[in-house]
């Protein structure tokens, strides 16, 4: 079994566990998150504490137990705390904008590129940065990926849409004899 699922998770103040047939819900003061459970390990919550332990006779017991712990660590977190992920956009003409619930991007194509926000995320839109907010830590991630996705940091030049903190390693250019 791995460490991580040995590992015995205590619940912070206001935050509250609970888990029944194939789902972990946590409710805590800033959002309520629910997630479906494999059936190869079982949850029990006494007091403050919660102990995820694998059910004998599945294959993958040992695996999903780590990996549910993570899971249950990072919704205790997201409910106390919003996960938030900082995209920045370099490019003459790139930029973003929010209109209600959808953002709108024009990035250097012949179109602009219009995304629905998912109704558990909060998307603001500043001077050349995105700020995406969620309590999922999931979603917060996958809807940056997205983002990305769409215009790539280039080498020689820098456009696209980054990361804050991400290293675009650059390439020189053609040169002239």
């Amino acid at each position: 079994m791995s460490r991580i699922g040995k590992k015995i998770i205590t619940l912070p103040e206001k935050v509250e566990v609970t888990a029944s047939a194939g789902k972990v819900v946590v409710k805590g003061p800033k959002a309520t998150l629910e997630r479906a459970v494999s059936p190869s390990v079982m949850i029990t919550v006494a007091g403050k504490e919660v102990r995820v332990a694998p059910v004998s006779g599945h294959e993958d017991a040992d695996v999903v137990s780590g990996t549910t712990v993570s899971h249950i660590e990072n919704m205790i977190a997201g409910v106390t705390e919003p996960y938030t992920k900082k995209l920045l956009i370099e490019g003459i003409g790139y930029k973003a904008d929010v209109k209600g619930v959808e953002m709108v991007m024009s990035l250097g194509f012949s179109h602009q590129i219009h995304v629905p926000i998912p109704a558990t995320l909060k998307v603001t839109s500043d001077k050349g940065a995105i700020t995406i907010v969620g309590s999922n830590k999931e979603e917060v991630g996958q809807f940056a990926a997205n983002i990305r996705a769409f215009k790539k940091p280039e080498p020689y030049k820098g456009k696209g849409i980054r990361y804050e903190g991400e290293v675009v390693r650059r390439k020189a250019g053609k040169k002239t004899v």
